[in-house]
């Protein structure tokens, strides 16, 4: 599995307007519905919502990946924000967030979940990327970046 087979162009985000975490929520979940629009927003929302409320989805590095389980989808799907800001996101090193990738899973997935979850952590590990990803200019560059980073050995 790679991202690009749960991560479409259109669901990238290169300047995200959420400042608070509520807001990140709301808009990685509109940004969700944009892109895949037999999902429901206001769905998508509260599913993100009472994940969070298990504690925060902030892995700290200025990364947190919102995740959780929809029933009715058939298949894997994402949504990628950048806050250039940075948000107050409750991350476990307390520091700001400023990339954020929400995950949602069909309801009866958890292999392929906890799979797509090992496989972001593990790419947004390394600082260059990180770093590369904040200083891109378009929501194409970012995708494509992150499609490249993947798909390496």
């Amino acid at each position: 599995m790679r991202i690009a087979d749960f991560l479409s162009p259109q669901a990238v985000v290169a300047d995200m307007q959420a400042r608070t975490k509520a807001e990140v929520l709301r808009e990685l979940s509109a940004t969700l519905a944009r892109a895949h629009p037999s999902l429901r927003e206001d769905r998508l929302v509260a599913v993100l919502q009472e994940r969070e409320k298990l504690g925060s989805t902030g892995i700290g590095e200025g990364v947190a990946i919102p995740h959780g389980k929809l029933a009715g989808m058939d298949s894997l799907q994402a949504a990628f924000c950048v806050s250039r800001a940075g948000v107050d996101f409750e991350a476990i090193d307390g520091k700001p967030t400023h990339l954020f990738f929400a995950l949602v899973a069909p309801e009866n997935s958890a292999g392929v979940h906890l799979k797509a979850l090992a496989r972001i952590s593990r790419l947004f590990k390394n600082p260059r990327f990180r770093a590369a990803i904040l200083e891109a200019p378009t929501s194409s560059d970012i995708h494509s970046l992150i499609v490249q980073e993947d798909a390496r050995p």
